[in-house]
């Protein structure tokens, strides 16, 4: 019998990588030309380091960690970017460079949930994180940062939408949950087992239950109004209004959704996300972030300021696909393909044509000239480099244009100064 993938952890085929790269690539160059460099942090960390920092009244760490135990350690795999970028701040002693500090992280996280469509148990993040600057201006950087990502992946703007909100300082959120508990009081039958349970660890976090009876009582009770009437009396509101102000000089759409808490713990003050208006269902959030000042603190290092967000790359991926197919390509492109019955004449061109830039794939079998032209075509090859018994004997090579059909003998001392030009 056969084994298969793990359910929830889909294999990413050649035919998609090029799609995969194409992505990765224009997110990079991006937040790189905004002086963001790249961090690496480990797939694996200390359970702690969520409990701690994502929260351990959240979904996340309540319910979808991959956690091992080995001679009494507790070790996860990383759920989120944001906690494992602080970690390795503190840990090595990034606090201590000129502010702000900004890194860029992406790879694979992890976390157990019922896989569909737009959400797998491994998926991908890519994100930023820009420590040391308490400001609006620093807020709308990371957002001005993440619009620039989508036109980077030729998404049309227009067809996505910029939500933020203000969560207010700690203390705001500790009123907050006063009033929640106090409007919840008489509803314990009316809500479900796990907001049971979020209202005695963190009330703020029923506001982010996906149960349509629990969404529907919260909304007659008009618990997110509640927020907004304390933050707006609140220290938090001076600053997210001159955000709101830098968003419009800049001319960035958004909308005020007092709903928006998202789903972390260690958020305050400025939060955003941006949704994709069609073409994901219900799973059409492709991006989150906002502001963190006490995370830093509360894992262990100084006192520091921090704003950050994450893109799902897998909902990128299905957008990209969407709205350009063509510049987001889903086959590998193949330039030349080289056939010859001599092996080791063939791996000597393929060689020299590679280091010309040129993506080259090799027949690796002897084969009749028509069978190797297959081949080619099969491939997406634009041009077959042949060489068989007669051309080599002639010290030549057959170069096939395999869209014209047009073809010519070179002699094979000719054939790098040839493709150099190409």
């Amino acid at each position: 019998m056969p084994i298969n993938a793990v359910k929830g952890m889909p294999d990413i085929l050649p035919v998609d990588s090029a799609a995969w790269q194409q992505i990765e690539q224009a997110f990079t160059e991006t937040v790189s030309r905004a002086g963001y460099g790249l961090i690496r942090p480990p797939l694996l960390e200390n359970t702690e380091l969520f409990e701690r920092g994502v929260g351990d009244s959240t979904d996340i760490v309540t319910k979808e960690m991959f956690t091992i135990e080995r001679e009494h350690r507790r070790m996860t795999l990383r759920p989120e970017g944001t906690a494992g970028v602080v970690r390795a701040f503190i840990e090595h002693g990034l606090s201590r460079r000129p502010k702000p500090v900004r890194l860029a992280y992406l790879g694979p996280m992890f976390r157990y949930e019922r896989p569909q469509a737009g959400r797998q148990r491994q998926f991908h993040q890519a994100g930023v994180e820009l420590f040391g600057v308490d400001s609006a201006a620093a807020d709308v950087e990371v957002i001005q940062l993440a619009m620039a990502v989508i036109r980077a992946w030729q998404i049309p703007p227009e067809r996505c939408v910029l939500s933020v909100n203000n969560v207010g300082t700690p203390e705001d959120r500790n009123t907050f949950s006063e009033a929640i508990r106090a409007s919840l009081a008489s509803f314990d039958h009316k809500i479900c087992p796990d907001c049971r349970a979020r209202l005695i660890k963190n009330p703020i976090r029923v506001l982010d239950c996906k149960v349509d009876s629990c969404k529907s009582l919260y909304g007659e009770l008009k618990l997110s109004e509640k927020l907004a009437e304390i933050v707006a009396d609140g220290d938090s509101q001076p600053a997210f209004e001159q955000t709101c102000l830098l968003l419009g000089d800049l001319a960035i759409t958004y909308t005020l959704n007092s709903g928006l808490v998202r789903g972390l713990d260690y958020y305050t003050r400025t939060v955003f996300e941006i949704t994709a208006t069609s073409g994901l269902g219900s799973q059409n959030a492709v991006c989150g972030g906002g502001r963190y000042n006490q995370l830093v603190a509360q894992l262990g290092g100084p006192p520091t300021p921090a704003v950050g967000f994450a893109f799902g790359l897998e909902r990128i991926l299905s957008l990209c696909n969407e709205f350009n197919r063509e510049a987001f390509c889903l086959k590998p492109a193949v330039d030349i393909f080289v056939a010859s019955d001599n092996a080791s004449a063939a791996l000597q061109i393929a060689e020299m044509l590679r280091n010309l830039g040129k993506f080259v794939t090799v027949a690796l079998e002897s084969k009749p000239i028509g069978k190797w032209l297959e081949q080619a075509n099969k491939q997406g090859a634009t041009t077959a480099l042949l060489q068989g018994e007669n051309e080599r004997a002639a010290g030549a090579w057959i170069i096939k244009d395999l869209q014209s059909g047009h073809q010519q003998v070179y002699e094979h001392s000719g054939l790098q100064h040839y493709f150099s030009s190409q």
